[in-house]
């Protein structure tokens, strides 16, 4: 403990500890302990670690660089607009460190800092009161990154796209070209294409419902009521025999009315397709299927009709081609146009099979961006419903005036754009009357040019005068920088007074820190004194009890034992007349550097007397002096 205590601070506000003085008795001494600010300390440069300031970490610096550079960081990461220059260096000199604690102090209220600071506790490193000033300006600076993160990192990124791309982003233009391709032919491929058109000599629709029926039928497709196959009425009226007695009439009528509007629906269908007439693309492609579709027949009518028309048709060739060919020849050409059909089948089959796997890889990459927007949707649609959740939270007139002044700021652009637009075209303006006017004055006279040339010619000279006074002027304020930097470095009378005032206090702290050394040095030697004399102590006794036994065996022996006894005791009283001794010269020499210390005690009051008398004299001298300048000033 007492090694500890050596090394520890004096501040004002000391505490007392217990000590020893030379005898080992327990004395009262004063001892320095500043706990408090070296917490506040630490706590500061952890929040400092945590704003992102890792300059705090260096063990190199003093706490002055760590706090004040801490300050200085985040008054510049809070992006506010100050007309001071905040140039931290580190190891600088006491005029900087003033100036730059003076400009801290002068910004912080231009910031709206609750906390009051002033610049003799930055420079007296007062960490108790700083610390709430490093909390807000750090609370400050993290909202302020947070504000501008968004921004500067859609920044950085904009930048890297410039020069750079990921592999993602090179793999996607890739691919983009064949997915956009993909994409337009399966489009193209399932856009809606008119069949038939109405046609002319057709009598107009009147209600709207027969119109939106006509234009679905040109484009093939039919809305209405279905019409059921003979296989589901035969199901049907099978089930109906199965139900028996459970059917009921009222059963029997929905079924009639449903058939009866099925067969209202396909007559006025097949009304509305005898007004229409195929497309010039659709002739000579009109299938089975179509007229089917069209006419609303079954579908086993449609296959028995087109097995009568293959008949006919293929009795009508057998009739016609035995008469210009033989058997053979028509077998061959026949052959041949078979195989030719075969391989132009199979030409598009290929086709249509390499257009199926474009067609479905770009239906899967539409499915994965499809995948992907609903992804993100979603994420927006969560990211939407915590801002309402935000919003429902936060004060209702603070969203008001927020969105007012949104407004404001929308209002104020539009304005400042026109404004610009009308100073462009105010500026054209003004720039073709100036040529106009040029080309009016070109037919002046050969005075009016001579007086032009005259006063171009002043122009240039006065406009070299102007440079060389520039000049002049640049060169005059350097020798004025240099001047004031070295004005600067001479130390003012309140640096001095701040010097002398830092000397004491360091005086103290090292003069605090000799005695309480001294004294424990002191007792040191005390206690190792004390312990030599207990041993020799020891040592005599053991000695004496050792041999009292053998002493007292024979009276020879015995006197012996005696007469040494005697010079131990003599021994003994002439050490302790030394001690004695040396004692009383110790206090006599103590007493003498008491009287020393009053005297000099008395010195130095009277010379802080001195001191503070001749500080008034002074201050009456000056009074006296104004007095005497302020009455010659009022006599003319």
């Amino acid at each position: 403990m007492a090694a500890t205590s050596v090394f520890q601070r004096v501040r004002t506000g000391s505490k007392i500890g217990a000590q020893y003085d030379q005898e080992g008795n327990l004395i009262q001494v004063e001892t320095r302990e500043d706990e408090e600010q070296s917490v506040k300390l630490a706590e500061i440069l952890e929040l400092l670690l945590a704003a992102g300031y890792f300059r705090a970490r260096i063990k190199g610096l003093s706490p002055f660089d760590k706090v004040v550079g801490g300050m200085t960081w985040c008054i510049t990461t809070c992006n506010f607009d100050i007309d001071v220059d905040l140039l931290f260096q580190e190891n600088s000199t006491i005029g900087q460190k003033i100036a730059l604690t003076e400009k801290i102090v002068s910004v912080l209220p231009k910031m709206k800092c609750p906390h009051r600071l002033e610049p003799h506790q930055i420079q007296g490193l007062d960490f108790i009161h700083i610390f709430p000033v490093i909390q807000w300006l750090v609370k400050r600076a993290i909202e302020t990154r947070e504000e501008m993160g968004d921004y500067v990192r859609a920044y950085s990124i904009s930048q890297f796209q410039k020069t750079h791309s990921l592999p993602e982003d090179e793999d996607f233009l890739q691919r983009k070209d064949k997915a956009v391709k993909a994409v337009l032919d399966v489009s193209d491929v399932y856009k809606p294409k008119r069949k038939y058109k109405r046609q002319v000599g057709a009598g107009e629709l009147l209600d709207e419902e027969s119109r939106v029926h006509s234009t679905l039928l040109e484009y093939g497709r039919r809305y209405g009521f279905s019409k059921q196959s003979k296989q589901d009425k035969a199901d049907e009226r099978k089930a109906s025999l199965a139900a028996g007695s459970q059917a009921t009439p009222h059963g029997m009528t929905e079924m009639s009315e449903e058939e009866d509007l099925q067969a209202a629906e396909e007559l006025r269908i097949k009304t509305l397709m005898t007004s229409m007439a195929a497309m010039a693309t659709e002739e000579g492609r009109l299938t089975a299927s179509a007229v089917g579709q069209i006419v609303g027949l079954q579908s086993e009518e449609i296959k028995q009709i087109a097995s009568e028309y293959a008949e006919k048709q293929s009795e009508l060739s057998s009739e016609d081609r035995p008469e210009r060919y033989g058997p053979l020849q028509q077998h061959r050409r026949m052959v041949a146009s078979l195989s030719k059909q075969i391989q132009q089948k199979t030409k598009q089959l290929d086709e249509l099979q390499a257009k199926h796997v474009e067609v479905k890889t770009g239906c899967e990459e539409a499915k994965r961006n499809l995948m992907e927007a609903t992804e993100h949707t979603e994420k927006l649609e969560k990211e939407l419903r915590a801002l309402e959740k935000v919003e429902a939270q936060t004060d209702s007139s603070l969203l008001e005036k927020l969105r007012a002044l949104v407004a404001m700021n929308e209002n104020l652009k539009q304005q400042e754009q026109q404004f610009r637009t009308h100073c462009r075209e105010e500026m054209a303006r003004l720039q073709q009357n100036i040529e106009d006017l040029k080309m009016a004055s070109g037919d002046d006279t050969e005075e009016e040019k001579e007086r032009n040339q005259l006063i171009d010619k002043q122009y240039n000279t006065d406009r070299e005068k102007l440079q060389k006074i520039r000049l002049l002027m640049a060169r005059r304020n350097r020798e004025i920088a240099i001047l004031q930097r070295k004005i600067d470095e001479v130390p003012s009378r309140a640096e001095l007074t701040q010097y002398q005032k830092r000397f004491i206090e360091l005086y103290g702290q090292v003069s605090a820190t000799h005695k309480e050394t001294k004294q424990f040095f002191t007792l040191y030697n005390t206690l190792d004194d004390k312990k030599v004399y207990l041993e020799k102590e020891v040592n005599l006794l053991n000695s004496i009890h050792d041999n009292f036994q053998q002493a007292m065996s024979s009276s020879g022996a015995r006197e012996q034992f005696l007469r040494q006894m005697e010079q131990i005791v003599e021994g003994i009283k002439q050490s302790r007349i030394k001690m004695e001794k040396k004692k009383q010269e110790n206090k006599m020499r103590r007493d003498q550097l008491n009287d020393e210390y009053l005297e000099l005690l008395d010195k130095q009051r009277l010379y802080f007397k001195t001191v503070k008398d001749f500080k008034e004299e002074c201050r009456k001298n000056e009074m006296l002096l104004s007095k005497l300048r302020a009455k010659g000033a009022s006599k003319p």
